[in-house]
């Protein structure tokens, strides 16, 4: 059975598998769009996403970076963030998204809206989608899946970098739970070293999505193994994605408030999540494909 709008698509345990879980699950365990305090990261990297639908901030010597806009409600959450932080939205220079669902596209309008200068970047496989608030996408079909439309302004070619103000960011192009799924890295000062950077889009493979023989798209299959091979060589020292669940954002939270400055350099994590992530997937590919 396909998957409601009132879902959020991610992994729970560093298991990169089919879960859909319902925002509301326990007091433990808000909605995927709570609205969660902005926090400092690292050197010029905040935390301004919602409680999972996560989304990040960079701050240049010549404007702002914005990466992800989660859902239409955690797009209004993103902009107050950024001003509680005491930064402008309207200094944000670049915007840039790791996938078309709605859960990381939706709010992209608001941040456009608080942002009319931005330049916004998207792939040339998601980007399409985006413009079209939703519609296209292979699997995730209807008005509760669409959203308020952003056209792109660059087309990403994979392995391009976008710069500004002293930081560069590099797009993978990592598709599978999207055809234009977008993986980025970027070098960033932690605890006063330099660290690789990575922004996981995703890896799951939704309830309900063929592989193999039968595909939901053209090429998915061949596209995960593609993303797996990718992932395995990309720098990966802290390891953030387009859902806090990914890499357990509230726990390292924790330990940044307690005083552990590196509390996000975590290779070990990432290391894990990709094994893990991919042994989901081959057991998804061989349950379907006996």
């Amino acid at each position: 059975m396909r998957p409601n709008r009132s879902v959020f698509f991610g992994t729970v345990a560093l298991v990169a598998a089919v879960v859909v879980s319902a925002p509301t699950v326990s007091a433990q365990e808000p909605a995927a769009n709570a609205p969660y305090p902005p926090f400092k990261m690292a050197e010029g990297l905040y935390y301004v996403g919602a409680a999972d639908y996560a989304a990040y901030l960079i701050v240049t010597r010549a404007g702002l970076i914005q990466i992800d806009g989660g859902d239409k409600a955690t797009g209004h959450q993103i902009v107050g963030n950024i001003h509680k932080l005491g930064f402008d939205p309207a200094d944000i220079k670049v915007l840039v998204n790791t996938h078309q669902h709605f859960d990381h596209a939706a709010g992209l309008a608001e941040i456009r809206r608080a942002a009319p200068g931005a330049t916004f970047y998207a792939s040339a496989a998601d980007g399409p989608i985006i413009a079209a608030g939703g519609k296209g996408d292979p699997y995730l079909k209807g008005a509760a899946y669409e959203y308020e439309p952003v056209k792109p302004d660059v087309i990403l070619k994979d392995g391009q970098k976008v710069s500004l103000g002293g930081w560069t960011l590099s797009a993978h192009v990592t598709g599978g739970h999207t055809k234009g799924c977008t993986t980025w890295t970027f070098p960033v000062t932690v605890a006063g070293k330099v660290r690789q950077a990575l922004v996981h889009c995703s890896s799951s493979v939704l309830p309900g999505y063929k592989l193999g023989k039968t595909e939901t798209y053209p090429g998915q299959t061949a596209d995960y193994e593609h993303s797996f091979a990718t992932w395995k060589v990309l720098p990966c020292e802290v390891f953030i994605a387009s859902h806090g669940q990914f890499y357990g954002l509230h726990e390292k939270r924790k330990r940044l408030d307690a005083g552990k400055a590196d509390a996000f350099v975590d290779p070990a994590g990432c290391k894990a999540f990709y094994a893990n992530a991919e042994a989901a997937f081959r057991a998804e590919l061989k349950k379907q494909n006996p």
